[in-house]
């Protein structure tokens, strides 16, 4: 299949309709009447980005019982990249020569640190798992105004 992914109804509900055209409705999975618990492999960073995202997420409709795994999936991308950025920071540390970015092989020649290599892709993960969610600022700046209270109008409360 060609094209854009095709966009989730409660995203489209967000970012507007400016087409005006009629917004199918999709099927919805239940949504839990307060934001679900991680899953008990979800710990350490992961879970601390599991309740700084996961309860806005839920305001906003769009964390719900199907969706646990794909947070579980960003969350734990989150902790392998901080992890990996903090083993590179403590490197970069004792070695005031290449911050940790170079390190010796087994044949004492110099090679990028497997570190930067699994902080990038830990990152991408990341990124990409941000976006299902809206998480980005890209992906924000394309969600509607409706979504923030919207100002008094001049005649607003004029009718009853």
């Amino acid at each position: 299949m060609s094209g854009p992914p095709p966009i989730p109804l409660q995203l489209r509900i967000l970012r507007g309709n400016p087409s005006k055209r009629p917004l199918r409705p999709e099927p919805q999975p239940a949504v839990d009447p307060q934001c679900p618990e991680p899953p008990p492999f979800v710990t350490g960073y992961a879970a601390d980005e599991w309740w700084r995202v996961g309860p806005e997420l839920h305001r906003l409709g769009l964390l719900t019982a199907v969706d646990i795994a794909v947070l579980a999936a960003y969350c734990t991308s989150y902790q392998l990249w901080r992890q990996a950025q903090e083993a590179l920071e403590r490197m970069a540390n004792r070695d005031d020569s290449m911050h940790g970015l170079l390190v010796k092989s087994a044949d004492g020649n110099a090679r990028r640190n497997p570190l930067v290599k699994i902080a990038a892709d830990a990152a991408a993960d990341m990124l990409r798992y941000a976006g299902e969610f809206g998480l980005t600022p890209v992906a924000r700046s394309r969600l509607a105004v409706g979504v923030h209270p919207k100002s008094p109008g001049k005649f607003d409360g004029l009718l009853g």
